[in-house]
């Protein structure tokens, strides 16, 4: 099995790089949440990201109680991919998203400045 580094987790899913001969491979990150998985370049991130907002900004429930009474087609990056979720499983993967995409650009900007 390929080795990995983590990237970012929380309870619903995690984001990590692939290793491969010893290398860390940072075009892509994996990211494994309710038993699906994505291998996404960090533009195709940035727009799941945005996607996922927008789906929020649509929820037609605001101020609902309960999380777990609506079902949202969620588009994904992937042309014809759509997740059904619910409030509470969006959120999760707007956490994870942004997550991700945080610790990848903290990454990134801890990189250069070790190279100074």
């Amino acid at each position: 099995m390929r080795e990995v580094e983590q990237v970012y987790f929380n309870e619903f899913g995690l984001a990590f790089y692939w290793r491969k001969e010893g290398r860390v491979i940072k075009n892509k990150v994996q990211v494994i949440f309710k038993e699906t998985g994505f291998y996404l370049t960090r533009e195709q991130l940035k727009k799941f990201t945005q996607i996922i907002d927008s789906t929020i900004q649509r929820q037609q429930c605001d101020g609902c109680a309960n999380a777990q009474c609506r079902k949202f087609l969620l588009t994904t990056p992937f042309e014809g991919l759509e997740l059904a979720v619910n409030k509470s499983e969006l959120n999760n993967i707007k956490d994870l998203m942004e997550g991700t995409l945080f610790s990848i650009n903290m990454l990134d900007y801890l990189g250069d400045i070790g190279r100074n």
